[in-house]
């Protein structure tokens, strides 16, 4: 897996945490080992620009996935995933910082941008939650994949309460 970690947000964040858990968030959805992925961390100058560019919102946000190959997971166990180019993956650590802040489970900076990252990651292979029932499926995967890799580096606890809109 080919993953790119770029911080131009000149805040200090645990850009490995970042690299592992997408990493583990990719092996989980079965994506080809070849595939890449970039993930950049940027200012709320610049998120604010993307979101107002791409979504024509105001403000920033917390995160921003833009999609390359439109790879999804394998529908069966026995089937080849695609190799392909995953998409970037923007993240605004000053949005999350005060996002970790304000959830009703307290959490850092830092196990919020994870948890951003695997949601990014969930975005960029078709996953949305637009619709009830697809904000129930993307969450359950959301959790199920931050819980298990905090489970793999022996992090207590579990994964944040979604705060991401």
């Amino acid at each position: 897996m080919s993953i790119d970690v770029n911080n131009e947000s000149g805040t200090e964040v645990d850009e490995q945490a970042i690299l592992d858990i997408a990493r583990y968030a990719l092996a989980r959805m079965r994506i080809h080992p070849l595939s890449e992925l970039s993930v950049i961390v940027v200012d709320t100058d610049a998120m604010e620009q993307l979101h107002i560019q791409w979504m024509d919102l105001p403000g920033p946000t917390d995160v921003m996935s833009f999609p390359m190959d439109e790879l999804r997971p394998p529908a069966k166990d026995d089937e080849e995933p695609p190799q392909g180019l995953l998409g970037d993956i923007v993240l605004c650590p000053e949005v999350a910082k005060k996002q970790g802040e304000e959830a009703p489970t307290q959490h850092s900076m830092d196990e919020e941008l994870q948890l951003l990252t695997v949601h990014g990651v969930l975005h960029l292979l078709g996953y949305d939650h637009e619709v009830p029932d697809e904000k129930a499926e993307m969450f359950g995967l959301q959790a199920a994949i931050v819980d298990g890799w905090r489970g793999e580096h022996g992090l207590t606890g579990a994964s944040p309460a979604p705060t991401v809109s």
